[in-house]
C-alpha cells in the first residue's frame, strides 16, 4: 500500500488564487498509564552527570528534566496522565511545482494514541539484542525492533523508558482547538498496538540528548502487555481483552465537512491483506508541556513572525513565495503558478530549533520533515515523519547562552574576510562598460566600495519572461569582454569581484560563445539528479527547465570544485551560491535515501561544497598570500537547513517584494534577519530595495524611490552593505539612477563604513560562539515582557547600537523603545538626546537620510562610531 503520492503542478497555468492551508494529521493525544510492579512510585534518575529525570506518579503520571544547577527549572516535562509519545500511519501527498511543495496527510489509517510505561531503567552498555524476530516483551528491557546504529553515539550511563503504545476503539473524539478543531473521527479497530523506546543520554554538559522509537503495529495483541494493578490498570486490561475478541477492522476517519478520507474494507480477507502491508508507523509525535504565557523564537529564518505560540510551524525548505500573504500580489502569484505565493510559513532556510521565553530550548536531529504544533496553550506537540525522532534539549540562563550551546554542537560559520564588510558591495549587471561607466560614478561621489558583484557575468538571454541568465557556469566574454583587464583593474583599488552559481545546469546548445557545456559534462560523468526512469531528472525553473547536481554523489563535489577553480584562477574572490531548495522529492538518488529527507539536506551538502572549496583553496595559499585578509575568498547563499551555520560563511534572505508589506517586504527582511539569527545564522543580510518586481496590467509593484532609500539605511547596519538591481531592473529606482539616490547611497555607505571596526569584533564573536551581529531585544533582555511582542521594529547590533528603521512609505518618525535591564541612557546620534527611563516609548524624528540610531551613552563603541560618522562628514 503507497503511503506517499506525488503531485507535480509545474505547468498548471490557472490555479486557485486562495489555495487552503495544507491538511496535516490532526493533534493526538491519549493516556498515559503505567505498570506500577515495574515502575516506581516516585524516582530521581541521574542521566550523565549534569542532568537528572524526575518520575512522578501525581495525576497520573509524568516525566521531567532538569540540569544539576538548577534542581528547580524542568527544561522539559510531559503532561501528567497523558501520553508524551503517540504514532499514526497515514499517506501523504505532495504537490510541488517549481520549489514550492504543499505538503498534505490525506488518509490516515493507523493510530496509536494512549501508551503505557513498563520500565524505566539506567543502562552502562549497549543491549545487544538486535534480532527483529525477536519477540521478547519489552518490560525486559529488550530494544528487539532496535536498528543496529540507533545506539552507536548514545553515551553511557543512558536511561531507558520501554512500553507501549496502543489504540482506543469505538469514540468519537474532536480537536478542541487549532486549525483542526472541526475534525470528528472515529475508531472502529483494528486492536493496534507497538512497542516503543525512549532514551535519555548526556551529550555535553548542557545538552541531553533524547531518541525515540516506535516499533511495528501488532494487530493481534499476542505479546502480553504487563498487568496493571488499580483502577485504571484494570479498566486498560479489560479493553484489551475485549480487543483481542473483536475482528480485525480499520481506523475510519471522517470530517463534517471537508476532511480525511474515510478508509474501508469490504471483506475480511481484503482487511487482512492490508493490515499485513501496514508494517511500519510513519508518524512519530512528541508532547510536551508549555506555558500559557511562554514565547517561542527561532525555527530558522522565518519572515513573518518572531513569536510561535499558537502556530503550528512546518519545517521544509522551500521557495518562500511571492507575497506570502501580503496582497494583491499573492493572489496573481498563485494564479498563475501553484502555490507561488507562498504563505507565512514558506522559508527558504526553517530550522527544528526554538527556544523560549522561559529559556528552554529543544532542537531534532535528522533531516526528516516534521511540524511544531504550538495552537494549544498547555503544550507543544512534535510530529516527525518517521518511525523514530533524534533530538537534544539545551540548557542554558539567558538567550545567548542558549545560541552558545546550540551552535557549539551544529557548527559555528568563521570570520568573514574583512574586504566583504570594509565598504559597499555594489550588484549591477550590464557588462564591462557598464561596470565601468558606474565605478566612476561611485568615485565622483567617493563611495567607500569592497567589491562589484556582477550576477550576469556568466551572460543573459531573453526568454518567454524577460532576460535571464544562461546557467553555465563559466565568463561569456563578449559581455564582458576584457574580463580579466577589469579584474586586475578593480584589484588594483582593493575593490573585489565576485560573481553567481548554482547546483543547477541549463542546456546550452543554443549559446553562441561557449567554451565548455557543463550540463551535458555532468550528464557524461552521470552525476545528475535522476528521475524514476533513470534518465536526468529536468527541473523546471521559470522559462526553462535545468538538470540539478546529485550531491550525494562521490564525483560531484571535486567536479563542481574545478568549475570554481577556473573562476577563481580569473582572480575572483566571492560568488552567490544560489538555489538549495529545489531537490524534488521523487528525486532518485546517488546514495539512494529518502529524496525527502534529503531534500532538508540538499542546502547543507551545497554549502558543503563551497565551503571545502574555500579551505582547499586557502590551503594551497603560501606565506603572506595565505594570511591575507584580502586574498580570502567567501560565498553567499539563501537555501539553509539546522546545519547550515557550519558550512555556510554568509547569508542573504532571498528574493523580498519592492514593496513596504509586511510578510514580504521590507518589514519580512527585518523578521527574517533578527529570526535567523536567533537560530544560529550569525552573518545574514538582504538586497537592499527587495528583488521581486511586478509589472502585470493590473498589479504593478515598483522599486520607488523612496522604499531604496529606506532599505539603504536599514542595511547599513547589517552585516553586509549589498545592492541589487532586482528582477526587472528597468522598473525599479537604482542607487545609480540620478544624483539623489548616489548621493543617498553614498551616505549610507558611510554609515555603514563607520561602524567597521565594531563590525570586525562582532564577526569575530560570531565565530566564536555563533551570536549574531543583527539581534533581537530579546537575546540581551529577556525579562522585559515589551520586548518579547517586538518583531521588526527595532534592533541591536551586538549590545552597544539601537536602530529603529523607517518601514513605512511617507512616515519621518518612529516609535522607538528603550527597555528594561539597562543601566545606562540610550543617545539618538543625530540630535545627542538622551533617553533615560527604561521601558519607555519616545517618537523620534527621521527624515530620510537620519535614521533613528542609539549609542549607550558613554560606551566606547559609541563614542567611535559618533567621531568616524563626523570625520565622514554625516553628521
Amino acid at each position: 500500500m503507497g503511503t506517499l503520492k506525488i503531485t507535480k503542478k509545474h505547468h498548471k497555468h490557472l490555479n486557485n488564487p486562495f489555495p487552503s492551508t495544507p491538511r496535516s494529521l490532526p493533534y493526538i493525544q491519549g493516556r498515559l498509564l503505567f505498570n506500577s510492579q515495574t515502575v516506581p512510585p516516585n524516582k530521581i534518575f541521574s542521566v550523565g552527570k549534569d542532568f537528572q529525570l524526575l518520575w512522578s506518579i501525581k495525576n497520573g503520571g509524568s516525566l521531567s528534566i532538569y540540569h544539576q544547577s538548577q534542581p528547580t527549572k524542568a527544561l522539559w516535562s510531559t503532561i501528567p496522565g497523558q501520553a508524551f509519545v503517540t504514532a499514526a500511519l497515514c499517506e501523504t501527498e505532495v504537490e510541488e511545482s517549481r520549489g514550492s511543495f504543499a505538503i498534505k496527510d490525506r488518509n490516515v489509517y493507523l493510530v496509536c494514541d494512549h501508551q503505557t510505561i513498563e520500565d524505566i531503567r539506567v543502562i552502562t552498555e549497549p543491549d545487544h539484542h538486535f534480532d527483529q524476530d525477536n519477540d521478547h516483551d519489552l518490560s525486559s528491557g529488550n530494544m528487539s525492533f532496535a536498528q543496529k546504529n540507533d545506539l552507536k553515539d548514545t553515551q553511557f550511563p543512558a536511561l531507558v523508558i520501554t512500553g507501549w503504545l496502543f489504540s482506543n476503539t469505538r469514540k468519537k473524539r474532536h480537536q478542541e482547538s487549532g486549525i483542526y478543531k472541526d475534525i470528528q473521527f472515529e475508531t472502529r479497530g483494528p486492536p493496534t498496538c507497538a512497542r516503543y523506546w525512549v532514551l535519555f543520554d548526556q551529550k555535553t554538559n548542557n545538552q541531553i540528548g533524547f531518541q525515540v522509537r516506535v516499533g511495528p503495529p501488532n494487530f493481534e495483541f499476542q505479546q502480553r502487555i504487563s498487568p496493571t494493578p488499580l483502577g485504571r490498570h484494570r479498566r486498560l486490561r479489560w479493553k484489551l481483552g475485549k480487543i483481542r475478541r473483536r475482528k480485525l477492522g480499520w481506523y475510519r476517519f471522517f470530517t463534517r465537512s471537508r476532511g480525511f478520507v474515510a478508509v474501508s474494507s469490504s471483506s475480511e480477507e481484503e482487511m487482512e491483506m492490508k493490515s499485513a502491508e501496514l508494517t511500519e508507523f510513519n508518524r512519530v509525535c512528541i508532547t510536551y508541556s508549555s506555558e500559557g504565557n511562554e514565547r517561542f523564537y527561532g525555527f530558522g529564518e522565518q519572515f513573518s513572525h518572531m513569536d510561535f505560540k499558537g502556530k503550528r510551524v512546518p519545517i521544509f525548505v522551500q521557495e518562500q513565495g511571492i507575497g506570502r500573504g501580503d496582497q494583491p500580489i499573492t493572489f496573481a502569484a498563485n494564479l498563475v503558478s501553484y502555490r507561488a505565493g507562498g504563505d507565512w510559513s514558506t522559508t527558504y532556510a526553517p530550522s527544528p530549533f526554538y527556544m523560549t521565553s522561559k529559556m528552554r530550548s529543544l532542537y531534532l536531529e535528522g533531516y526528516d520533515y516534521s511540524v511544531f504544533d504550538m495552537t494549544r496553550h498547555d503544550r507543544v506537540q512534535i510530529q516527525i515523519q518517521s518511525n523514530s525522532v533524534r533530538g537534544r534539549i539545551l540548557n542554558g540562563n539567558s538567550p545567548s547562552e542558549i545560541i552558545e550551546n546550540f551552535t557549539e554542537t551544529i557548527g559555528r560559520p568563521p570570520e568573514l574576510p574583512k574586504w566583504i564588510i570594509s565598504g559597499a558591495v555594489v550588484g549591477m549587471q550590464g557588462g564591462t562598460e557598464a561596470v565601468r561607466r558606474v565605478w566612476d560614478e561611485l568615485k565622483d561621489h567617493k563611495v567607500p566600495v569592497s567589491a562589484f558583484w556582477l550576477q550576469d557575468w556568466v551572460g543573459q538571454r531573453e526568454t518567454m519572461i524577460g532576460s535571464q541568465l544562461w546557467w553555465n557556469w563559466e565568463v561569456d566574454t563578449t559581455r564582458y569582454h576584457g574580463w580579466q583587464q577589469l579584474i586586475n583593474d578593480l584589484g588594483a583599488k582593493n575593490i573585489q569581484v565576485m560573481t553567481y552559481c548554482n547546483p543547477c545546469l541549463a542546456p546550452t546548445d543554443e549559446k553562441p560563445n561557449q567554451r565548455r557545456n557543463l550540463f551535458e559534462e555532468a550528464k557524461k560523468l552521470d552525476i545528475l539528479v535522476k528521475d524514476k526512469y533513470g534518465e536526468p531528472y529536468m527541473v523546471p525553473n521559470t522559462a526553462f527547465d535545468v538538470g540539478m547536481l546529485d550531491l550525494t554523489h562521490p564525483d560531484t563535489a571535486a567536479w563542481f570544485k574545478q568549475v570554481l577553480q577556473e573562476m577563481v584562477d580569473d582572480g575572483v574572490k566571492g560568488w552567490m551560491a544560489d538555489f538549495g531548495e529545489g531537490l524534488p522529492v521523487d528525486a532518485t538518488l546517488y546514495s539512494g535515501e529518502d529524496p525527502i529527507s534529503a531534500h532538508n539536506r540538499y542546502p547543507e551538502l551545497w554549502a558543503q561544497i563551497n565551503r571545502e572549496f574555500v579551505e582547499e583553496w586557502k590551503s594551497g595559499r603560501a606565506g603572506k598570500e595565505r594570511e591575507d585578509p584580502e586574498e580570502a575568498l567567501v560565498f553567499f547563499m539563501r537555501a539553509g537547513f539546522r546545519d547550515s551555520p557550519k558550512w555556510g560563511m554568509l547569508f542573504w534572505e532571498g528574493d523580498q517584494m519592492v514593496s513596504w508589506q509586511a510578510n514580504d517586504g521590507i518589514k519580512s527582511s527585518v523578521v527574517g534577519l533578527l529570526s535567523s539569527g536567533i537560530s544560529g545564522y550569525a552573518f545574514n543580510h538582504s538586497d537592499i530595495g527587495g528583488y521581486c518586481a511586478v509589472n502585470l496590467p493590473f498589479i504593478k509593484y515598483h522599486r520607488s524611490e523612496e522604499l531604496l532609500m529606506r532599505w539603504m539605511e536599514l542595511n547599513a547596519f547589517t552585516t553586509v552593505f549589498r545592492t541589487h538591481e532586482g528582477n526587472k531592473p528597468s522598473c525599479n529606482s537604482q542607487f545609480y539612477s540620478n544624483h539623489k539616490t548616489l548621493s543617498h547611497f553614498a551616505r549610507c555607505a558611510k554609515l555603514y563604513k563607520a561602524w567597521y571596526f565594531y563590525r570586525i569584533q562582532l564577526v569575530k564573536e560570531a565565530a566564536r560562539k555563533g551570536l549574531p551581529v543583527c539581534r533581537h531585544l530579546f537575546l540581551h533582555y529577556p525579562n522585559d515582557r515589551n520586548v518579547h511582542s517586538l518583531s521588526y521594529q527595532q534592533f541591536l547590533i551586538g549590545t552597544e547600537i539601537l536602530v529603529a528603521p523607517v518601514l513605512d512609505k511617507g512616515k519621518k518618525n518612529v516609535k522607538a523603545y528603550f527597555p528594561e535591564g539597562e543601566t545606562c541612557s540610550w543617545q539618538h546620534i543625530w540630535s545627542g538626546k538622551l533617553f533615560k527611563e527604561q521601558g519607555s516609548e519616545a517618537w523620534v524624528e527621521a527624515p530620510v537620510g537620519y535614521p533613528p540610531v542609539f549609542i549607550k551613552a558613554g560606551s566606547t563603541v559609541g563614542e567611535t562610531f559618533v567621531e568616524n560618522l563626523r570625520n565622514f562628514g554625516i553628521l
